[in-house]
């Protein structure tokens, strides 16, 4: 039931539930497809492993994605992560939620041990206000009963933003850009989720699997809310 009138927070409808924060309506115009389990591209089935991936194999093994980073996903990813949308946190991690349920149908994905969100450089967190892949993970562990750690990677590296840079210069724009808050201890997790707004080349989140890869980390999902 929607007893305080709450609205769709694209299209300003009137919710029939108010926690979805998004209309049925606007719901079904977001692009979702079959994809890799793997690499996330888009195929004619679900499956784990294609072409793309074979080719150029991540640092991570498996992915979750709701869709395309198109309207109306594409608008309120924007908004949430430039226009100080925080508040549609749930409405995003509630899609993505759902997303991570039916990867365990259609790629038979295993729950990680922990969430852990991509971090932000704490000058871009200071000017931003928060970190949006935080604010998701933070949900996410509610829901799914599993535990977030925001504190075992640092950004240590203040990086130029990857928007409108070419997969090599990402890569050179991420080198040493993590690394782990306490250098002397080992990663304590054996499988671990890392969450991502959107999902372009896979810069951000292969620097981040490398990592945990060295740190001998056996199963490295992403999930993210967008392919594009």
């Amino acid at each position: 039931m929607n007893w305080f009138a709450f609205r769709c927070i694209y299209c300003q409808r009137k919710l029939a539930i108010g926690s979805h924060g998004l209309c049925c309506s606007c719901n079904k115009q977001i692009r979702r497809f079959n994809y890799c389990g793997v690499c996330g591209s888009e195929l004619a089935e679900n499956t784990l492993g294609c072409g793309n991936c074979l080719q150029n194999r991540p640092a991570w093994h498996r992915m979750v994605i709701i869709g395309a980073y198109k309207m109306p996903l594409s608008s309120l990813i924007h908004r949430f992560k430039f226009q100080n949308s925080f508040y549609f946190d749930r409405t995003l991690a509630r899609l993505l939620y759902l997303a991570i349920r039916d990867a365990r149908r259609t790629h038979g994905l295993m729950l990680p041990e922990v969430i852990i969100p991509v971090p932000l450089h704490h000058f871009r967190h200071w000017r931003r206000g928060y970190n949006q892949a935080d604010l998701l993970a933070g949900q996410l562990a509610k829901w799914l009963n599993i535990p977030c750690n925001n504190r075992l990677i640092k950004r240590v590296k203040h990086t130029r933003t990857q928007r409108g840079l070419s997969a090599a210069a990402r890569r050179v724009n991420l080198q040493k850009a993590f690394r782990f808050a306490d250098k002397k201890q080992a990663c304590p997790y054996k499988s671990v989720a890392l969450v991502d707004d959107v999902i372009t080349t896979g810069s951000t989140l292969n620097a981040l699997a490398g990592l945990f890869v060295q740190q001998g980390v056996e199963q490295i999902q992403v999930w993210g809310l967008a392919r594009a």
